[in-house]
């Protein structure tokens, strides 16, 4: 989020954005006079000034004057230091939810918050180094669905362990941080913690920013005048089973861990039409004393060539793929995913394979910053899973949650709607999920609403106040019509920084 939000110069930070907040960006990058890679998050400006948005703020969100108790509340980073040449930039903000509310269709009428409280803060030296770090403290009482998903993963979904908060609620903590290197005009290499996204849709069925943080290495090559852009990334994920049968007293328990290797070549055929070829690798986890048995085909940058090795079924578990995007005008764009991750089934169809399509309208019939967006995505029940018979978990998972996240064996539709003028905001995104389980009995369809609207106090680090809801019914299809209702009302201060995927 180097790019703006909502201007060119006011936002900082580069984290995989909040999906509303992130649309004028996403609006200006695919304009078609735009040659630019915008499917791999987050972006890389050091490549190319094509990815700072020009945004409207300097008519909507114009600075008033230094020092102002006004400015520093509506306009400015609650830190910013910036050399006379400027060489050296620093910014730091407060991340913020305080979030109250309650469930309407919960006889019990727990009272549901959310207290978060944390720190950003992001610098550049040159124009060839960035750095960045986030940490924040939390406590939150759920919404029952959200709830029983962080009891079955022991993790709150995208954000890690928790421990208990008093009797039914959840405290944990959220960090990450990476320093960003471009030693030479075509070459960028990241380190840090943290996550990507491929993609272009709401979801993504190759690599999501769906899961918690992990540690990572990522190397990104332009070439060609920057019509070629080739990904590597390098990372350590962890499987949440204990690494050693025998656990020393007085010491803390460690994980599982697994390497992982992502590749993802990215061409713009034309200023319109964009393809892309993924490959992902989970290489044998850690064995009884949590050491990797890693080969050097592990770190094999080029892309393709370790499917040549070992295959779909292997027991380092490949994942390959590919993507489109078809700006069809410069408000109105088409997108496509494919994935495959094993052949073992009779048909493609029963193998672990997925398929997403979709559609993003900007200005939509010609209303400014009306922004439309249908998005299909159908994925089968063996995808992301280890390869039978394999002894070890080298599934597509990191902390009990999946890389790439899309609802498996099943069928979802979602439609979206964004509006905003000026700093006032509506949002609304509507779910529809068909989801088959291994007990035909627990099959059903899900309905989910997230809707909500507000107000942006300071669009330098998206601190907002909003009113929402979020409605979730699921209909099981052989109890009898049983359903669990969700109706859960909140008022919230927030910080918008990143995602949070609360809709399954």
């Amino acid at each position: 989020m180097f790019l703006s939000h909502f201007a060119g110069r006011a936002q900082f930070y580069n984290l995989p954005a909040d999906y509303f907040f992130s649309l004028p960006t996403e609006k200006t990058l695919s304009e078609k006079d735009r040659e630019v890679h915008s499917n791999v998050k987050p972006y890389i400006p050091f490549f190319s000034e094509k990815y700072r948005a020009a945004g409207d703020s300097e008519q909507v969100f114009r600075f008033i004057r230094e020092g102002k108790l006004k400015d520093l509340l509506f306009y400015r980073h609650l830190i910013r230091v910036d050399s006379k040449a400027e060489e050296f930039k620093l910014r730091i903000d407060p991340i913020l939810n305080f979030e109250g509310g309650g469930d309407l269709a919960d006889s019990v009428k727990t009272r549901l918050f959310t207290n978060t409280r944390g720190i950003i803060a992001s610098g550049s030296i040159g124009g060839r180094f960035y750095f960045e770090t986030i940490f924040s403290e939390n406590q939150s009482i759920f919404p029952n669905y959200i709830s029983k998903m962080a009891n079955a993963t022991q993790v709150v979904p995208g954000q890690g362990r928790w421990k208990t908060y008093k009797t039914t609620g959840y405290d944990y903590a959220f960090s990450s941080g990476f320093v960003s290197m471009q030693p030479f005009k075509f070459l960028n290499l990241q380190v840090g913690h943290g996550k990507q996204k491929i993609g272009n849709g709401y979801r993504s069925l190759l690599l999501s920013d769906n899961s918690f943080n992990y540690p990572y290495a990522r190397i990104t090559q332009q070439w060609f005048k920057g019509k070629v852009q080739y990904t590597n990334i390098y990372a350590v994920l962890m499987n949440l089973v204990p690494a050693s049968v025998v656990v020393n007293p007085n010491t803390e328990r460690l994980y599982q861990k697994k390497a992982a290797s992502f590749q993802y070549l990215s061409i713009n055929v034309t200023k319109y039409l964009n393809v892309g070829f993924f490959q992902g690798l989970i290489w044998q986890a850690g064995d009884a004393r949590n050491q990797q048995q890693i080969s050097w085909q592990y770190f094999n940058p080029l892309i393709y060539s370790n499917l040549f090795t070992y295959g779909l079924d292997n027991k380092n578990n490949i994942l390959i793929g590919g993507d489109l995007k078809c700006k069809l005008s410069n408000t109105f764009s088409f997108y496509g995913q494919f994935m495959l991750d094993n052949l073992q089934q009779s048909t493609i169809a029963e193998s672990g394979c997925g398929v997403q399509g979709g559609f993003t309208y900007f200005d939509a019939f010609g209303v400014k910053n009306l922004f439309l967006q249908t998005e299909f995505n159908k994925v089968q029940r063996t995808s992301y899973q280890s390869p039978p018979g394999t002894g070890t978990d080298q599934s597509y998972f990191h902390y009990n949650q999946t890389l790439a996240y899309t609802p498996i064996d099943g069928e979802e539709v979602i439609f979206i709607a964004n509006y905003k003028m000026k700093r006032f905001f509506a949002s609304v995104r509507y779910h529809l999920q068909d989801r088959a389980a291994d007990v035909p009995a627990n099959s059903y369809s899900l309905s989910l609403i997230n809707a909500r609207i507000g107000y942006v106090i300071n669009p330098s680090y998206n601190l907002n106040i909003s009113l929402g809801m979020i409605y979730r019914k699921q209909n099981f299809y052989n109890f009898n019509a049983s359903t669990n209702e969700t109706n859960y009302i909140y008022l919230g201060l927030k910080t918008s920084i990143y995602n949070l995927y609360y809709d399954f």
